[in-house]
């Protein structure tokens, strides 16, 4: 979705549709499109739905979707969003970048909703622009591709490129654009059809607070969750969380029990863990790459410690 659009209306907008692409931003983009129509009374919008080559495609959720085109047969559009879900880089062959490129150097404005930025980075068609994922894809993306600048945005709209991170932030995208495009008032309006409580800005946060996440108004502990979170390729020893959230360490360990069941130590290390199941299982990293990025020194520390809390080894996990 094109910053600024000035051709006839209604203005085209084409959705590539990949693999395993995640329905849920796909209708959010789109559906608010369709009631602006409805509600202006005329076209404002029209949107073509795009494969590589012309055939239904598959969702996350298993329901399957016509499309209007394959790849071969569009040339020009003013505005793609490419639409991914799991493992995006799988579905870039040399065709589907050749056609992205050919659109690019034609002044269509490329974007992507949830994962679609990988498909595009990969692409190499993404360099001097900021773009946002899903809270979940951002770090490895971040790992994939440290040069290309991202943000925790709902959404980004640039002169060029365009990204929002999935799910109802692609409507949060569609009603900014119709606001832009078309007046404030029928973005409410827009709004209020599809019973969104309120317009959400690009900087509004894409997850609940991490205080209404851990269900606890403790100030202290909350930081400590937060320290943790932001350092999970490289650890902060449990005395420098404490230090830095302003407790003592027996403090913190009383405050992690209290309000979490778990050890500092114990709540620390499943977070690690977490991410790198889902690196394992959403990215083609090898092994010791995502034990590394996950603060393990070792393949060995790593493996042991993953069978521990899953029950599996890391290699299980990518087989399955």
């Amino acid at each position: 979705m094109r910053l600024d659009y000035s051709g006839p209306t209604p203005e085209p907008i084409g959705f590539l549709l990949l693999p395993r692409f995640s329905m849920m931003a796909f209708f959010s983009a789109v559906e608010p499109l369709r009631i602006a129509n409805r509600i202006s009374g005329r076209p404002l919008f029209e949107w073509t739905l795009i494969s590589e080559d012309g055939g239904p495609v598959t969702a996350s959720n298993g329901m399957t979707l016509l499309v209007d085109q394959a790849i071969e047969a569009v040339n020009h559009l003013p505005s793609l969003a490419v639409c991914s879900g799991f493992d995006p880089e799988r579905y870039l062959s040399r065709a589907l970048m050749r056609w992205l490129h050919r659109l690019d150097g034609a002044g269509c404005v490329l974007g992507g909703l949830d994962t679609g930025c990988f498909l595009l980075a990969a692409a190499g068609l993404l360099h001097d622009d900021r773009v946002t994922l899903h809270w979940e894809s951002l770090p490895a993306f971040r790992e994939r591709f440290p040069a290309i600048t991202t943000s925790d945005e709902l959404f980004e709209l640039g002169e060029r490129r365009f990204s929002c991170a999935g799910g109802s932030s692609a409507m949060d995208m569609a009603l900014h654009v119709i606001a832009r495009r078309h007046g404030q008032r029928l973005a409410i309006d827009v709004s209020e059809q599809l019973v969104h409580e309120r317009m959400r800005t690009r900087h509004d946060q894409q997850r609940m607070s991490l205080a209404r996440r851990l269900d606890t108004h403790n100030a202290r502990l909350v930081d400590a969750v937060a320290l943790m979170e932001s350092h999970l390729e490289t650890p902060l020893a449990l005395s420098e969380v404490a230090r830095r959230s302003g407790v003592s360490l027996r403090h913190l360990q009383r405050l992690f029990e209290r309000e979490l069941g778990s050890s500092p130590r114990g709540w620390y290390l499943a977070l690690r863990l977490e991410r790198a199941r889902y690196l394992l299982e959403e990215t083609d990293f090898e092994v010791l790459a995502v034990g590394l990025a996950c603060g393990f020194t070792s393949s060995s520390s790593f493996s042991r410690a993953f069978r521990q809390h899953f029950g599996g080894s890391p290699r299980e996990v990518r087989r399955g």
